[in-house]
This record gives C-alpha cells, structure tokens and sequence, in this order.
C-alpha cells in the first residue's frame, strides 16, 4: 500500500515507522476472518483492514474524527491479525502509533478522560494493593460490575527459600500479587523445585503496557526505563533469563528494544533485556524431564483441563502449543476450544473497563466453546484473561503454573 506522509509527519519517528508498515499492507482483507470486533460488529472499519485505511487517511493529511477515534478504540490489540497477514503488516505497533496521533488531535470528553487516567495512574500505583484487599473484605457488598474486576480473597502459599546457582528475574508486575498472588508464589516454588532461584527486584514495577496503551506513552517508557535500571544489576551478576508468567507483561518487556530503539541512553539495554524476557511456558521443554519424577501426586486424566491461550501469548509473542504439549507430557489431560481457540477474551488489558458490552459478548463466546469440553478446571497464561473469564463462570479459573504447583505439592 503505497502512501503520501503529510508535511507533519514527514521525516519524524512516527511517521518514518508508520508508512514503513503501511507499505507492507496489500489490503487482501485475510485479517478481517481473524478480528474479534468484525466478528462481532460486521462493520468493515471496526476490523484491522478498515482501521488501517483510517490511520493510513490521517497519516496523508485528513482530519480524524471522533468516529475515527471510536474505530480505533475498539480494536482489543489483540494481534490475532498480525497471525494470519500474508504481508507481516506489524498491526500492533501501528495502532499504537495512529492511537497517540488521533489522540492529539481528537479531544475526549472529559468522563472518558477521567477513566482513563485513574486506569492508568489507579492500577500502577502502591495504592492498588490495599485497595484490592479493600474491595476483597466487601467483595460481596458490590455491584456485580465492580465484583467482577475483584477476585475473592486468595492465599499466596510459600515462597521458597532455598538459593541456588541458577537464577532468573521475575517481574511481580502492579496488579497481579495482590489480585492473585498464589500465581507468583506457584512459579517460584515451581522453579525451585527444578533448581532454579527466583528473584525479584523490588524497584520493578509494571511493564509500562497500561500507560503505553492508553497514550500515556511517555509514562509508559518511563516505567520501562526503571525496570531496565532496576533488572540491571542482577543480569550483570549473571541472572539467565527474564521469566514473565503474565503473556500481556511478557509480550511488552519484549518489545523494549523496539520501543526504546531510539533512545541513546537505553537502547542496547533494553535489546538486552528483550532478549532475555521468556515466557513461563518456554522454560517447560527443559523443565519436564526434570519435575515429571517429582510430581508428588499423578494427574488426574479424567479431568480435562481447558485450556485459554491468550492472545498476548499465541499472536503477540507468537507461542502456541507450548503449554498443552508440555503439561501432556506430564499427564494433565489438557484441551483447547475446537472452536475459535484463536479469537479473545475480551479482556485485553483495561479493555473490559472501558468497552464491557464488547468485552462480555467475547467473554461469553470464549466459555460457551470452553464449556463445550466439560472441563474440571479452566487454565489460562494471563491475569487478565483469568479475572475475566472467571467472571461468567462459576468452573475454576486458574494460572496453568498453579496446576502444576499442586500436583508437585500435594
């Protein structure tokens, strides 16, 4: 797809980036099969081809619109498109560009500006804590809509205190310890019991993806940078990996060498770093051999397992299969939807916050293929999706890595 940047746009960063993906679209519309809200809605410019001429529009010169805005506000970022493009159309990092263009030129309204700013300051801030436990004591004293983003009250278990030679970092991440801190404490215990020390570093924090995707992209890379400072000391001393057991956090540590590229203080750190960030799921090929002898209780292969793959991990990060293959090797009886095992939740990170009627719609259409496999359990790789999902089903909901912690500490 060819392109003509406007006189603002020519030369700068985002521009430069912007009509070097354009150029890549053929326009073939293979990604419209794949989009969550064209499935949903039908309309033509709320899926990836029909936004793509929009971005491409303001990036020539036009006006954009709130419609404009809207079309590019329902996208989910899933990157389900990015999975089936012939071309390698890089969609993500385009929508994000044309999100902070539009932005700048299309003022909110001042109710949606409110929302957002407490998602993007509420969430990543040391309030969040206490706060969520606040709402945990009421939980039952909620509306339905707040009881939904609030999991019941959950025991964090033991972190192990064993040290050993091997170490990998782990990022706790803003909301994940205190919404469901057991999925830290399984993955540590996990990793201990393959001779492998878990670190955190407490001057980490969120990934930065909250306020990137939100338009706060300065604050976003500045959350990026203290990590970067804050993990650095330890890759020096020899940490081998970066372990992210949330797939949204792992599929944007992974893009700090993409998104600080242009930065001279912090570039060739933060491709470091996106080097070494794994997700959980990738350690397991090494890890089976190892924890299948100590299983301290067989899996259960009557009771399946339905497994969600979020989109963070299967398009984003481009992992798929890992966790199925792997936990069957260890005798877990694991199963996906036949049907739209590709299409989102509808959680998206603060998308289920900010459009619920969508988000549900998705919500009930993933746990109406989930429940098709009669499963004891739900699995999932991403505390959004698992929040979500647990929401409108009463079929437990959990992190993978909790499944296999129980059967090794029975």
């Amino acid at each position: 797809m060819q392109t003509n940047l406007a006189p603002e746009f020519q030369g700068t960063p985002d521009g430069l980036a912007a009509e070097a993906i354009l150029r890549k679209c053929v326009h073939c519309g293979f990604c419209t099969a794949t989009c969550p809200t064209y499935q949903l809605l039908g309309d033509e410019l709320d899926g990836p081809r029909g936004r793509i001429y929009l971005m491409k529009q303001v990036f020539e010169g036009a006006q954009p619109t709130r419609a404009t805005q809207l079309h590019l506000d329902r996208c989910l970022t899933c990157r389900n498109c990015e999975s089936t493009c012939p071309s390698g159309v890089d969609y993500g990092h385009l929508v994000d560009i044309g999100r902070k263009v539009v932005d700048a030129k299309v003022p909110r309204p001042a109710g949606e500006k409110a929302v957002r700013w407490l998602l993007k300051e509420g969430l990543t801030s040391p309030a969040f804590g206490p706060a969520m436990k606040l709402g945990q004591l009421v939980r039952g004293l909620l509306p339905e809509t707040l009881k939904n983003k609030v999991p019941a009250k959950q025991d964090a278990g033991r972190w192990p205190t064993a040290t050993h030679a091997r170490k990998v970092l782990m990022l706790a991440g803003c909301v994940q310890p205190a919404m469901m801190p057991n999925i830290n404490t399984a993955t540590a215990r996990v990793l201990d019991a393959a001779g492998i020390q878990t670190v955190v570093a407490p001057e980490a924090g969120c990934c930065g993806a909250v306020k990137f995707h939100l338009n706060d992209q300065d604050g976003g890379t500045a959350q990026m940078r203290a990590n970067i400072d804050a993990w650095w000391p330890h890759i020096e001393a020899g940490a081998e990996a970066i372990v992210m057991n949330a797939s949204g956090c792992g599929v944007t540590v992974k893009e700090y060498g993409h998104i600080l590229q242009h930065d001279p203080a912090y570039a060739a750190k933060a491709a470091r770093i996106s080097e070494l960030t794994k997700d959980l799921s990738e350690l397991l090929p090494a890890l089976v051999p190892i924890l299948k002898p100590k299983l301290a209780q067989q899996p259960d292969a009557k009771k399946v397992i339905g497994f969600h793959p979020p989109c963070t991990l299967q398009h984003g990060q481009q992992l798929k299969g890992g966790v199925e293959t792997h936990l069957t090797a260890l005798g877990f009886t694991v199963q996906v939807a036949r049907n739209e095992a590709h299409l989102c939740c509808g959680s998206a990170g603060t998308y289920s916050v900010l459009n619920p009627e969508l988000a549900y719609q998705l919500r009930d259409r993933k746990l109406g293929h989930l429940n098709e496999l009669q499963p004891a359990v739900i699995a999932s790789a991403n505390i959004g999706c698992i929040t979500h999902l647990q929401s409108g089903t009463a079929t437990p909901v959990r992190h993978w890595i909790e499944l296999l912690d129980d059967a090794l500490h029975v």
